[in-house]
């Protein structure tokens, strides 16, 4: 194994001096800041347009109901038709006619609510809209019925009950929050890195093969040696990319905000403004506190400990298999024919996490797909912000690196067979065969 430490110098090395690897991990940052810049600004534009909405309201009933706000202002067309009504807000541009008709009952009522405009309306408009009138209405006839809607508030009683398990454990709502950011911006990221990365390995292998220089490097070194230096040599360009790019990313985005003056802040949407009015609510800031708390009452250190192993594991795993597809084929073209199951298996793991861990964790299926080698690091890695017994993890973790030996073996077959193989596409029949030799 002495050729190892050399393989990888030199897989690192060609990787991170390579032209189109430089100007990558120098543009990539620049250009998703542009594209986060480009959408800030949008979202301003769009959120600053100010629009008049006139309403004819011949119930007389939502007077009182629409308070003008900094981007929208009602304007109660009164005395007038509805064909006047709608020449009249054409006349002055105005964004739409809310039109409420007078009906004999509430259902009536509530079925002769029209919203005319030149344009289709936007749905958050509309939804503001329905939500003003629903509410009007509603308080309306609760008073005709009787009803003391004053009465009615103060009875509201709000409740968040409290978890606490058997062993003592307590948590809350907004620690399972915590516990599904974790586990699926992990998932999330090693899926990610799979796809670039060993897409990246099995480019590497093409090209050296097709250069003919793996026919000199194969006489001197075992394939297996060869492969797991490509592997672990692109491994470190790519984390090497990867903390350039929060480096500059972080730089780039202070600048470009500072000299463009973009408030990346005002990239809110009516929904988060009532998220930001939430948080101002003692309550809300007492339940953020609470979950501050538990964010570090958390397994913080196996936490960090299952990310590392399983993140390796996974990406070892799926990248000699991606190694062996680029040993088995001439050009990318024919990659495509191999590659669904590779990515089967990784999607179903991602949807195994993002539906089934995230309804019940400890369920049947993501417990066995927990197991499952090719699905286990993308799972597990949810799975393990719940509570997994130790003798899970290392289980789940023994399979996996078991699996992983197993496929660098039978991955070292076909590499050591396909890299010398030129001017013919391999069938699943020829790659097995090729296990034998």
């Amino acid at each position: 194994m002495n050729h190892l430490g050399l393989i990888i110098e030199r897989e690192y090395l060609t990787k991170v001096r390579n032209k189109a690897f430089i100007i990558m991990t120098i543009l990539s940052p620049l250009i998703f800041i542009a594209l986060i810049m480009v959408v800030a600004y949008l979202t301003n534009l769009n959120n600053s347009k100010e629009r008049t909405i006139s309403i004819l309201d011949e119930t007389g009933l939502l007077k009182d109901a629409f308070v003008n706000t900094d981007l929208e202002t009602y304007k109660f067309r009164e005395n007038v038709g509805l064909e006047n009504a709608k020449s009249l807000v054409k006349m002055d541009k105005d964004y739409g006619l809310l039109y409420v008709s007078k009906g004999k009952d509430s259902l009536e009522l509530t079925n002769g609510v029209v919203f005319y405009s030149e344009e289709t309306p936007s749905l958050t408009v509309i939804s503001a809209l329905e939500n003003i009138v629903e509410q009007k209405l509603t308080q309306i006839k609760m008073q005709r019925n009787g009803v003391d809607v004053a009465k009615i508030n103060n009875s509201r009683v709000r409740i968040d009950i409290d978890q606490e398990s058997f062993s003592g454990e307590t948590s809350s709502k907004l620690d399972n929050v915590l516990k599904l950011a974790f586990g699926g911006l992990s998932g999330y990221l090693l899926f990610m890195f799979i796809i670039i990365y060993g897409n990246m390995i099995m480019r590497s292998v093409i090209e050296e093969k097709t250069s003919r220089i793996i026919e000199i490097i194969i006489s001197s070194v075992k394939p297996i040696q060869l492969m797991m230096g490509k592997i672990i040599g692109t491994s470190l360009a790519g984390i090497t990319q990867f903390v350039i790019w929060l480096i500059l990313g972080g730089i780039a985005m202070i600048i470009v905000s500072a000299v463009f003056g973009i408030d990346l802040a005002a990239m809110q949407s009516p929904q988060q403004d009532l998220v930001n009015q939430a948080i101002q609510d003692p309550a809300v800031q007492g339940k953020i506190a609470n979950g501050m708390s538990a964010f570090f009452n958390l397994p913080i250190l196996n936490l960090i400990l299952a990310f590392v192993a399983f993140f390796l594991g996974g990406y070892l795993l799926y990248s000699s298999l991606y190694a062996a597809i680029g040993a088995a084929v001439d050009n990318e073209t024919d990659t495509q024919q191999f590659m669904m199951p590779i990515l089967v298996p990784l999607i179903l793991a991602v949807y195994v996490g993002a539906f089934t861990v995230i309804e019940d964790p400890h369920g049947t299926v993501s417990v066995v797909f927990s197991f499952i080698p090719l699905t286990s690091p993308v799972v597990m890695l949810m799975r393990i912000p719940f509570g997994v017994p130790v003798w899970q993890q290392l289980l789940s973790l023994a399979l996996l690196i078991g699996t992983f030996l197993l496929t660098v073996w039978f991955a070292a077959k076909i590499y050591r067979v396909g890299i010398l193989m030129y001017g013919k596409r391999p069938s699943y029949k020829e790659l097995f065969k090729w296990l034998k030799y």
